[in-house]
């Protein structure tokens, strides 16, 4: 019941924040701004998370605070009001900012309470926590074509609702988890963080650094897609606004039915195979989709989704796993390396679209995932 009131207040919030990019292209004609004014939002809002994330983790792994998830939420509240009532881009970039600053507060700890709420069954619980904030990704996009493009910008204050739900919902997984802190018996720093006890150190960190090359060869990418599919649909193929938010909404849920696929092949096949193909294995797709028709960019966009996606929650598990004891603070850096990545992505994209084109982003984006051959390096965990 926790992890399942995990994952919906992982929606929640993911769909909160989802909205944001989804109305990109309201907000480009509403200010007249550039691609690399698009890509500045995602910065902030990105960004914000990325810095503070890990600061998080860290401090949450010495004192863990569980209702902190409650005021993570009332700041992504605070940023979708800003957001809707905002009348110039610095203001918009501070709802942006404030967006991401609820992003950083909620994400590790609640990566934290999935894993403490698993039984045991550890990629499951990740997976059932991420497939929730991919499927609010999802929706994001979609309700934005049918309620805030129709409505206008000021309609994205009737979503305060969701955030009060979650609030709620966050509550009351917040007093689970204080109990189930007291019956422990909870200290700070009751575990010592240590790597693997049959890898060293410099294998541990060596490996570390894989991963986040690999997490930055995928988020780019997701980037890429998330914040200028849209665009690249509309200038390609001349669609409507309303339109390109379905083919977003296709990819994006795509996503989610990835994160929960790499779950069931995790368990089965390990989490390095999942790793490996999930970035590499989707190359040949993103090399071809540059070149496709409309039906076929939206045909080719579910598969990578789909394979793409089953990384995350592998990447996650295992970078926990090589160093035990610090769910919070591994959380962090991969929640934070995630949201820091997709902002600066997605800022450099734009600078790169302004100089050159749409089209000319996806081309280069599209060898991104080669960069999941480093994976091959990654040592296989042994579990009791």
């Amino acid at each position: 019941m926790i992890l399942g009131a995990l994952s919906l207040s992982h929606l929640l919030n993911d769909l909160i924040q989802s909205l944001l990019a989804a109305i990109y292209p309201l907000l480009k004609t509403t200010y007249a701004l550039d691609f690399q004014q698009i890509g500045m939002i995602t910065l902030a809002f990105q960004g914000t998370a990325s810095l503070l994330q890990p600061l998080v983790g860290l401090y949450t792994d010495k004192y863990p605070k569980p209702y902190s998830l409650v005021v993570g939420m009332s700041c992504t509240l605070i940023g979708l009001l800003l957001l809707s009532a905002a009348t110039s881009y610095p203001a918009v970039l501070v709802a942006a900012a404030l967006v991401g600053l609820g992003s950083s507060i909620f994400h590790p700890e609640s990566s934290r309470m999935a894993r403490a709420a698993s039984g045991g069954r550890h990629g499951f619980a990740q997976s059932l926590f991420q497939v929730g904030g991919n499927c609010g990704s999802a929706i994001g996009p979609l309700l934005a074509a049918f309620i805030v493009v129709p409505n206008g910008q000021n309609s994205i204050a009737w979503f305060s609702g969701v955030a009060l739900i979650g609030m709620m919902v966050l509550f009351q997984v917040g007093r689970w988890y204080a109990a189930r802190l007291a019956a422990q018996g909870s200290v700070a720093g009751q575990n010592r963080a240590r790597p693997h006890r049959d890898m060293s150190t410099i294998v541990v960190v060596r490996s570390i650094a894989i991963l986040i090359a690999l997490m930055f060869s995928k988020f780019v990418y997701l980037a890429s897609m998330s914040t200028f599919l849209t665009f690249y649909l509309i200038d390609q193929f001349h669609i409507s606004v309303a339109q390109s938010q379905i083919f977003l909404f296709v990819f994006l849920f795509a996503t989610a039915a990835g994160t929960l696929l790499g779950w069931p092949v995790g368990d089965r096949f390990g989490r390095k195979p999942v790793i490996l193909g999930s970035i590499l294995g989707v190359l040949p797709l993103t090399l071809l989709l540059p070149y496709a028709s409309l039906f076929w960019t939206v045909t080719l966009s579910v598969p990578i989704g789909l394979i793409l996606a089953s990384a995350f929650s592998a990447i996650v598990v295992y970078a926990q796993d090589l160093v035990p004891g610090r769910t919070g603070v591994i959380s962090g850096l991969f929640f934070g390396f995630a949201f820091g990545m997709g902002g600066v992505g997605a800022s450099g994209l734009g600078i790169l679209a302004d100089h050159t084109s749409i089209a000319f982003v996806m081309k280069v984006c599209a060898f991104l995932p080669a960069i999941g051959l480093l994976g091959i390096f990654l040592p296989r965990i042994k579990y009791n």
